[in-house]
């Protein structure tokens, strides 16, 4: 499973190291009580439908970049701080990454999960 941004006809892997949230559970702990994760990890959180998503970093002690996505589509991109950080955008797809993995993606741009 990869985590791909495309943009201007050029892709570029963010991760190739997925997990997938898709139980309460495992949605519900996200990235809490975890020391680090690797450079090219994401965290893939797949949601029926697009609606209003939240995160925090509650136990989370390490920045992540946040992408929001509907249909493949990037609707919110945004780096969360340890602890404290807190997003919220529309989403039927969200992806955390390590803090920098997604510099470059903006909103309009296309990022797909290969493999899901």
């Amino acid at each position: 499973m990869r985590v791909v941004h495309e943009t201007d006809g050029t892709e570029r892997v963010l991760a190739s190291e997925v997990d997938v949230a898709d139980g309460l559970l495992s949605q519900g702990l996200g990235l809490m009580f975890r020391r680090s994760i690797p450079d090219d990890y994401a965290l893939v959180f797949p949601f029926g439908r697009a609606t209003k998503r939240g995160l925090h970093m509650l136990c989370v002690p390490f920045d992540i970049d946040a992408v929001w996505v509907v249909d493949d589509e990037v609707q919110a991109v945004k780096r969360l701080s340890a602890w404290t950080g807190r997003g919220r955008a529309r989403a039927d797809t969200v992806v955390e990454l390590p803090a920098g993995a997604a510099d470059g993606v903006e909103s309009g741009d296309a990022v797909r999960i290969e493999g899901l």
